[in-house]
């Protein structure tokens, strides 16, 4: 029996690989672009950049090292030039596809970093296999602008899963309603009316405020945001303000709310400053045709009414008055009931002198008087 050369026993030793089949190598160079894998096979097996990873310009330098061990997946047992070429990103979406088989079918939540943002979604990558999150379903409210969610790792679940179209579409909708709907829960339980809570302004229209309450939002109206008179919300709110805020009533899933305490309420004391007879002074806030409205204090506003203002005929109060003047009045009529102040500033006006005659026919008329008193005495 003749003896084996030394290259025909080494050649024996050595095994034998197919392609597909899946090998354990060992790093023994790397460059930037090229991994070389000592995989036990007669020649080295060679690891491209773009067999590695989905991921574009990765310096493979920064990833392996030689003496690293890694699972890897035959392409071509000879690339023509004696070289076998491999691939990791191919098997790792192989398992990865059995991962989000499992994912779909658990419905597990499933985390991963946004890679890419699209004209109509998101993209994401789980063990190497690319998921599409449309927009519609990237969050419970149409946000135009996905941009902020760039290489942010987001929670999602699988919503379709199609292996043989490489289907696979993620939601991430679906968690966040569910999330809100368990903090609405727990809210409710927790809050009742007359109950003064925390919340942050979440929107501003002109006829309120919504405020996000964690769990819900209120509706803060432009009739209870203050004991005063609030002519434009935005002016007076802006979004993310955070506001400690009094829950009026509660209908169903609606909240009213209100930022009128009892405490600060005006006309808490309004009767004694502002009773009949007493002297006040405010400024003009508004105008109409029969009288202006005086705001003696944030949240309390008298009228005067034109037939008031001067003991000279006035056609209407813009003729001699103007919004924001301040002026000094009477209060000749106090209702806490209807929370109605009326003033005048004629009744503080000194009576005109009277004419000479008038004032001798005065004299003697109540000389006249005293002297039938006097007689019937």
């Amino acid at each position: 029996m003749s003896e084996l050369t030394f290259e025909q026993m080494l050649e024996e030793s050595l095994k034998t690989i197919h392609t597909g089949e899946v090998v354990e190598g060992t790093v023994i160079d790397v460059k930037p672009e090229e991994i070389v894998l000592n995989i036990g096979y007669k020649s080295d097996g060679i690891l491209t950049r773009n067999e590695y990873t989905n991921e574009p310009n990765v310096d493979l330098t920064t990833v392996v090292k030689p003496g690293d061990t890694m699972e890897v997946k035959v392409l071509k047992v000879n690339d023509g030039e004696g070289q076998v070429l491999l691939t990791y990103k191919r098997l790792a979406a192989d398992r990865g596809n059995k991962r989000i088989e499992e994912a779909y079918n658990n419905k597990e939540v499933l985390t991963a970093k946004v890679v890419q943002v699209l004209d109509g979604g998101l993209s994401v990558v789980v063990e190497e296999v690319r998921i599409f999150i449309p927009a519609s379903l990237v969050s419970d409210s149409y946000e135009k602008d996905l941009t902020k969610y760039a290489g942010q790792e987001i929670q999602f679940v699988i919503s379709e899963y199609n292996p043989k179209r490489r289907r696979y579409i993620g939601d991430r909708k679906q968690l966040l309603l569910a999330e809100k709907a368990e903090l609405q829960k727990q809210l409710f339980e927790r809050i009742k009316e007359g109950d003064t809570v925390e919340g942050v302004v979440k929107n501003v229209t002109d006829f309120g405020a919504f405020i996000d309450l964690g769990g819900a939002d209120g509706l803060l109206h432009i009739s209870e945001m203050s004991w005063g008179r609030v002519e434009n919300p935005k002016k007076v709110f802006k979004v993310g303000d955070k506001l400690k805020v009094l829950i009026k009533e509660i209908s169903g899933t609606k909240v009213a709310l209100s930022l009128k305490f009892e405490d600060a309420n005006p006309w808490k004391d309004a009767a004694e400053k502002y009773a009949a007879g007493n002297v006040v002074t405010g400024r003009v806030a508004r105008m109409t045709d029969f009288g202006a409205f005086i705001e003696l204090e944030s949240g309390i506003d008298a009228l005067l009414h034109v037939s008031q203002i001067s003991k000279d005929h006035i056609d209407k109060p813009s003729d001699v008055l103007k919004v924001g003047e301040e002026v000094t009045a009477k209060v000749v009529d106090f209702n806490e009931n209807d929370k109605k102040i009326s003033l005048s500033i004629k009744a503080m006006l000194a009576p005109e002198p009277k004419a000479a005659e008038e004032e001798d026919a005065d004299v003697v008329s109540v000389d006249i008087d005293s002297v039938i008193a006097n007689e019937s005495e």
